[in-house]
C-alpha cells in the first residue's frame, strides 16, 4: 500500500502524521511525494490509528444505560455517534461537574441526568440491552486504600458511602437482566483485601445473577502515551450460553509498538489554534500558568530526593516527547508530578487539559473536540477518574456480535470486526 493511501484511511493530515510518529512534517512531505517511507515499527503505529469500524449509519442497534458515568469514556465506546451503535437510554452521574462536561459532549440536558444511583428505583430505569458501570473505584484503588488506612477508615465493601455501590449495579442487572453487562475498575479490585472483595463481586454476578464474567485486566499504553491499568469484567446471562468470549487479544497487542507522548502535546509551533488559557501566541505555545513555580519545583525535587536516599520509589515523573507517561490520576491538579513536562530551560510544565483529553482518548492526536467547559481543577479530576475513551472502544467492538440480534446488524458487526 502507498504511504499516501494508507495516511488518508487513518483520515490523519500529514502533521499529525509527523506528530504521531515524532518525525519531522518534512520528513512525511518527501513520503508523500514517493521518497522513502515509513519504517515498519512506524506503519504499524499508522495501522493502529485507523478509525474503529462502525456499524452502518441508521437506526441503533441497542440500547444502553451509562452508570457512574463521568464524563462518558464508556458511552464513547457503545454511542451511535462515537462507538458501536448503541443508543443510550438513561444516565446515572452524582458530580455536578461532570454532568456539566457530559451534557456538553453528549447532548444531553443536565437536567436529565439521573444523579445518586442509590435514590433511584431499578423500576424506574428503562429497558436495555447493555448495562455499563464504571463503579467508583478509590475504595479498591492502592492510593485509596493507602489513605483510608492511614485514616482508620474502613475500605472496599466495608466502606460505607463507596464501597456498596457495586450492589446497586447488582440490583439493576437481577431487575432487567440486560444481554450485556461491562463493568470498570481500578487494577487493585482485583486484590483488594487480599482477594475477598473480587470475589465477592465474581459470587454475586455468577451465582447470585448468574452471568457468565470475563474479567480481564488491560494496560491503556497500547493505546494511549500512559500506564494505566484497569480491569474491565464482561458478562452475559447464562442462559445465552456464551463461553468463549476473551478479550485476550486486546492484552496481547504490543506495548512497545504503543504512541509517545508527544502525539498528545501541544506541537507550539502555530500548526494549531490558540485555545482559552490553554495555549496563547501566534504559535499557540502553553500558557506560563502551567509552568510549575521554582519553589514547587524545588519541593518536589527534595522530596524525591528524600525518598531515593530512602530506598523508595516515590517522586515525580520528568518525561519528553518520547516517553509513556504514568497513570494520569484525579489528584493531577495538585502538583502535577507523576506526569510533568520537561522545557528547554527551568522548570517543567503540567500538563493542559485538552492534553489529557487526548492522554485519555477524548481527542485524537492533534484535535481538540472535545468540549471542556469546567476549570482546570475539575478538568484534571474528571480526566484521572475516566476511562481510556479507545480502550473501551475495542472492548465494544469484542462484544457487539453477542449484543446485536437482528440479521443484519449481526453480519455488520462482524464484518467490523474483520476489517479492524
Amino acid at each position: 500500500m502507498e504511504f499516501t493511501e494508507l495516511r488518508e484511511e487513518t483520515g490523519l493530515s500529514v502533521p499529525e502524521v509527523a506528530g504521531l510518529l515524532g518525525r519531522p512534517p518534512r520528513t512525511v512531505y518527501n513520503w508523500e511525494e514517493g521518497k522513502g517511507g515509513p519504517k515498519p515499527a512506524e506503519i504499524e503505529k499508522l495501522l493502529a490509528a485507523k478509525p474503529t469500524p462502525k456499524i452502518p449509519a441508521g437506526e441503533p442497534s441497542f440500547r444502553f444505560i451509562d452508570l457512574f458515568a463521568g464524563i462518558g469514556g464508556l458511552r464513547r465506546a457503545f454511542d451511535m455517534e462515537t462507538g458501536v451503535g448503541g443508543e443510550c437510554v438513561f444516565t446515572s452521574e452524582w458530580d455536578k461537574y461532570a454532568r456539566i462536561t457530559y451534557s456538553q459532549n453528549y447532548g444531553e440536558p443536565e437536567d436529565e441526568i439521573a444523579g445518586d444511583i442509590t435514590q433511584i428505583s431499578e423500576t424506574d430505569i428503562p429497558q436495555h440491552e447493555v448495562l455499563l458501570a464504571g463503579f467508583p473505584c478509590q475504595p479498591f484503588s492502592i492510593a485509596g486504600v493507602s489513605k483510608k488506612n492511614a485514616l482508620n477508615r474502613p475500605h472496599g465493601f466495608a466502606c460505607e458511602y463507596q464501597g456498596n455501590l457495586f450492589f446497586d449495579v447488582a440490583r439493576i442487572v437481577r431487575h432487567h437482566r440486560p444481554k450485556a453487562i461491562l463493568l470498570e475498575n481500578v487494577r487493585n479490585l482485583a486484590n483488594h483485601d487480599k482477594g475477598r472483595t473480587f470475589n465477592v463481586i465474581r459470587s454475586t454476578l455468577e451465582d447470585d445473577l448468574e452471568y457468565d464474567i470475563f474479567p480481564m485486566i488491560l494496560d491503556a499504553k497500547s493505546w494511549v502515551p500512559q500506564h494505566r491499568e484497569r480491569i474491565f469484567i464482561v458478562g452475559f446471562p447464562r442462559e445465552r450460553g456464551i463461553k468463549d468470549f476473551s478479550l485476550q487479544s486486546l492484552k496481547d497487542r504490543d506495548p512497545l509498538s504503543g504512541p509517545k507522548l508527544g502525539t498528545i502535546l501541544h506541537p507550539e509551533d502555530g500548526s494549531e489554534k490558540a485555545e482559552g488559557h490553554f495555549t496563547v501566541g501566534p504559535k499557540a505555545e502553553v500558557s506560563d500558568k502551567y509552568t510549575l513555580s521554582e519553589h514547587l519545583w524545588g519541593y518536589l525535587q527534595d522530596y524525591a530526593a528524600k525518598h531515593r536516599a530512602k530506598g523508595n520509589g516515590f517522586g515525580f515523573g520528568l518525561n519528553g516527547p518520547e516517553d509513556v507517561a504514568r497513570t494520569l490520576s484525579a489528584r493531577y491538579y495538585k502538583d502535577g508530578s507523576e506526569i510533568l513536562i520537561r522545557r528547554p530551560s527551568g522548570p517543567p510544565r503540567r500538563l493542559t487539559p485538552r492534553e489529557c483529553a487526548r492522554l485519555m482518548g477524548f481527542d485524537k492526536p492533534g484535535e481538540s473536540k472535545f468540549r471542556i467547559k469546567v476549570s482546570d481543577t475539575q478538568a484534571y479530576k474528571q480526566f484521572g477518574n475516566a476511562v481510556v475513551a479507545p480502550v473501551a472502544t475495542d472492548v465494544a467492538r469484542l462484544m457487539l456480535p453477542h449484543i446485536a440480534e437482528v440479521a443484519g446488524v449481526a453480519e455488520a458487526a462482524q464484518e467490523a470486526l474483520e476489517i479492524a
